[in-house]
């Protein structure tokens, strides 16, 4: 089961895509007409709403006069939080029903407006949003929903601003132009990325990166932050830390464009505890790599280190991502093993020495020139395993000199 956050502002266009991605075959939770759901005369939803902002907020029906419950609840910050309060947990609980209703092989749409501000995007192995421009919305708001200006402002001021959403966007859908455009986009995205993306989940399958070499990209840190939360998340209180490791976390050093992230854990008993919790992330595992290649072929002069030639201190488990847009490792390796101080250290080394970062990229490069573009993954990493082996005591002597602890 792939699950899929699409959020946006109001006013932004979600309930277009989100009526594309049913058409191509998504089953659709939409936070919205759940609200309206857990909200309706008879439930504790009403009742709540009414204890908490008077019986005026009825028409007189019965039913929640809408209007004149918004005309409360963003009045300001508290009272938003009142309502948030009441019915977030309702309809939490009414999604967690659908969905369990659902097949494991489906593609669930949540579409939730507020996904950015409940803070509930690491819980989605993608997240996408649609945009449009303040004025835009406004301007739909007005002309399509009846909404007055001012309204239409308030309400949007309300939301979260484009930094917060471009923080947790895996994918950022533009709808500044026409609703046929906005289709064909959303199409794109679901034959390309998120189709596959569920045909690998359900074969438990990651996508293999090649060893090319690609420039540096300045959102590699972005992307590794949003991934970083998503499996800490996914791993709670059994991933001691994450950790956003590898060429991509050293600026400005070109690299595979693959994000490499370490979990430490207590063993690889836990490590294998949280195989479930990662594929349900998006993260399947790869059991053809249960050790990691570079070892050194000396003992380190940091004493805690003299048994680091152990191989039993060098296994780990690692995951790789489903997801075709953004190949990603994730491995899983125990708290004090040098491979899990290596990880670490290697990074901070790299940013520090400018000549080593110089030395490595070189390494890289005719690495991956003598190997097929296309695969070769086994045979790049053992054509930089000569260089590794000394550069593991070089980084630790840098350590030692800096005082740099993991």
């Amino acid at each position: 089961m792939l699950r899929i956050g699409l959020t946006g502002g109001i006013g932004a266009g979600k309930s277009a895509v989100t009526a594309t991605f049913e058409q191509c075959g998504a089953v659709v939770v939409d936070a919205d007409v759940i609200a309206r759901e857990v909200v309706e005369p008879g439930t504790e939803g009403l009742a709540a709403l009414v204890d908490a902002f008077g019986d005026d907020i009825l028409l007189p029906d019965g039913a929640l006069d809408r209007p004149a419950l918004a005309a409360k609840a963003f009045q300001n910050d508290d009272a938003r939080k009142t309502l948030n309060g009441i019915v977030h947990p309702l309809v939490g609980k009414r999604r967690a029903e659908i969905i369990a209703a659902v097949r494991e092989d489906a593609v669930i749409v949540e579409d939730i407006p507020l996904l950015v501000e409940s803070g509930m995007a690491p819980l989605f192995p993608l997240v996408v949003v649609v945009h449009a421009d303040t004025e835009l919305r406004v301007r739909r708001l007005v002309e399509q929903r009846g909404m007055s200006e001012d309204d239409a402002r308030a309400r949007i001021a309300a939301q979260a601003g484009d930094e917060q959403r471009r923080a947790v966007a895996d994918i950022w859908l533009d709808n500044s132009g026409s609703l046929e455009a906005l289709a064909q986009r959303a199409c794109d995205v679901w034959n390309h990325r998120i189709a596959p993306f569920a045909r690998n989940l359900t074969a438990r399958q990651a996508v293999r990166q090649s060893v090319r070499l690609t420039p540096a990209d300045p959102t590699w840190p972005e992307q590794a932050r949003r991934i970083v939360a998503r499996l800490t998340t996914a791993c709670g209180g059994k991933a001691l830390r994450v950790d956003h490791i590898g060429s991509t976390a050293i600026q400005g050093l070109d690299a595979k464009d693959a994000i490499d992230i370490q979990v430490t854990v207590e063993s690889l008993a836990v490590a294998d505890e949280l195989a479930d919790a990662l594929l349900s992330a998006g993260y399947p595992r790869i059991d053809d790599i249960t050790t990691d290649v570079a070892k050194p072929d000396a003992r380190s002069t940091v004493e805690r280190h003299d048994h680091s030639t152990d191989p039993a201190l060098w296994h780990k488990r690692i995951h790789g991502s489903a997801d075709p847009g953004r190949p990603t490792y994730v491995h899983l390796r125990v708290d004090g093993c040098p491979n899990q101080q290596f990880a670490l250290l290697f990074v901070d080394w790299m940013k520090a020495d400018a000549d080593a970062r110089a030395e490595y990229l070189s390494v890289k490069q005719k690495a991956a020139s003598a190997v097929p573009v296309d695969g070769g993954l086994a045979q790049y990493n053992e054509a930089k395993e000569p260089w590794f082996r000394a550069a593991y005591r070089r980084a630790w002597e840098w350590a030692d000199t800096v005082g740099w602890r993991p």
